[in-house]
């Protein structure tokens, strides 16, 4: 009963936390497998962002269930936000789940998993499901530990008699590194602040450490993560010559040998105050993309949204960032059908979203989210205009990507080099400015910065040949 399985839902601070609870599990002595088929517990960590994650999750665990009739010893956890949403009441729906636990309590799952055990070898059931969504001082700084891709296949290697057995897997060049979490920005649309608790940041030395050990395993890029990254350590650090704490942070990161690439997300457009601006010109390892939620591109429905910028605001930010870096790629949030959206304000998101030419965006269409303050307004809007909408700025959006990305065919572009791709033929990397590249490269480039030509482009991925003067080992 010691095989695991974790299903993530959701954003790159639920992946994190996701690693993390597997690292702890594995150092209890539990094995982390890739097939929920093959294991003995099946996490899931779940998101509660739009209520669409929610009902899928909860889907998912109700066709788990069943499971427990043939293999009776088998144990179904739900973490993350939804548990720290919904709490007990997901055990009317669901009452063959054996584990809730919420945001704060990652660290209690090898505990509770061991108590499980504990009592099905004894033969004694427990009286009822373990849910624990308590608050925890603290808890921000139990999301330390990695599990790396050399891990696992080493991992499977000394088990034996698994597929890969005997393979040793590509190792693992980028990794996500909390930093903080919660949040006390209280938009109108937003569960977050209920599901991740208040702010809350680690300390600046843990999170150095933590990136020069994983540089010293072989990591070479690093995305800093929290819920609003750009307010890391305001209350725990002072301001020092005009820089704050979380350029502070950026600065000490990017002094680590090895570490050659440094991302973050997601911020809040007021983080971005002249320092950081500046840190993008002085800071080459500092990658030249920058996600940058705009939500809105109308101040009404802004105010409404408890975003505290104006469009104008923004658009200065962009044009400062650009300033800097002329050739900084940009991708953002966009809301479409908040509640009393009118077509004239659409217009105004439409015409800054085009006026922003981002390279990527995530556009949503509002959903009710039960407990913030935008699902008691009136004024709904239908689902077939927010449809519309949301088709409108996709289709921008698609221009977009491929007019900057036929911009790029002839060019030589610095790509650090992943891994094979998904058909297992050629090899896949990343440009600074987070485009996907396809290629042909020997393993030995695994890790490595390169220089790549590209010959041709998709609207998502450039295609290419390395430029091999200067690149060990290529051929």
């Amino acid at each position: 009963m010691n095989r695991v399985h974790i299903k993530t839902y959701g954003c790159q601070m639920n992946e994190r936390d996701s690693e993390a609870v597997a690292a702890m599990l594995r150092a209890r002595g539990y094995r982390i497998v890739a097939s929920e088929h093959d294991c003995d517990v099946l996490l899931l960590n779940t998101c509660s962002v739009r209520d669409a994650a929610e009902q899928k999750a909860i889907g998912k665990a109700a066709n788990i269930a069943h499971r427990k009739r043939h293999q009776p010893d088998f144990v179904l956890g739900i973490l993350g936000c939804m548990a720290q949403n919904r709490g007990a009441e997901l055990l009317d729906k669901l009452p063959d789940v054996d584990l809730i636990v919420g945001t704060q309590k990652f660290h209690q799952v090898p505990e509770y998993l061991e108590n499980i055990r504990a009592a099905r070898a004894a033969g004694v059931p427990l009286a009822t499901s373990i849910v624990d969504i308590a608050e925890e001082a603290g808890s921000q700084n139990t999301i330390r530990d990695h599990v790396l891709s050399q891990d696992v296949a080493a991992e499977s290697n000394a088990a034996g008699g698994a597929e890969n057995a005997g393979v040793d897997a590509p190792p693992q060049i980028s990794a996500f590194v909390s930093i903080q979490q919660g949040c006390n920005m209280d938009c109108a649309f937003c569960i977050v602040p209920k599901t991740r608790g208040d702010e809350r940041s680690r300390p600046m030395e843990d999170i150095v450490a933590e990136c020069r050990a994983l540089a010293e395993r072989g990591v070479r890029e690093v995305t800093l993560l929290g819920q609003i990254v750009t307010s890391y350590g305001r209350r725990d650090y002072a301001h020092t010559d005009g820089i704050s704490p979380f350029v502070q942070l950026l600065e000490r990161v990017s002094a680590i040998d090895g570490i050659d690439r440094i991302r973050f997300t997601s911020p809040h457009p007021r983080g971005f105050k002249q320092d950081l601006v500046d840190a993008y010109g002085r800071l080459p390892k500092l990658c030249g993309y920058v996600h940058l939620p705009m939500q809105s591109g109308s101040d009404r429905i802004l105010r409404a949204m408890n975003r505290p910028y104006t469009r104008e605001r923004y658009f200065e930010i962009v044009e400062a960032l650009r300033a800097v870096r002329p050739d900084m790629y940009f991708s953002t949030d966009i809301i479409v059908g908040f509640p009393g959206e009118t077509d004239e304000e659409f217009e105004q998101t439409r015409e800054l979203f085009e006026r922003c030419n981002y390279d990527m965006a995530y556009v949503f269409k509002y959903s009710i989210r039960s407990g913030t303050p935008a699902a008691e307004m009136g004024d709904q809007i239908p689902d077939e205009v927010k449809e519309a909408r949301n088709a409108t700025l996709l289709g921008l959006l698609q221009q977009n990507s491929v007019r900057r990305n036929a911009t790029l065919v002839g060019t030589v572009e610095e790509v650090l080099v992943e891994g094979p791709d998904k058909t297992g033929r050629k090899f896949t990397g990343r440009t600074r400015g987070n485009r996907v590249c396809i290629f042909d490269a020997n393993p030995r480039l695994i890790g490595q910065l390169v220089s790549l030509k590209i010959d041709r482009a998709s609207v998502s991925t450039l295609y290419g040949e390395l430029v091999l003067s200067g690149v060990p080992d290529a051929a």
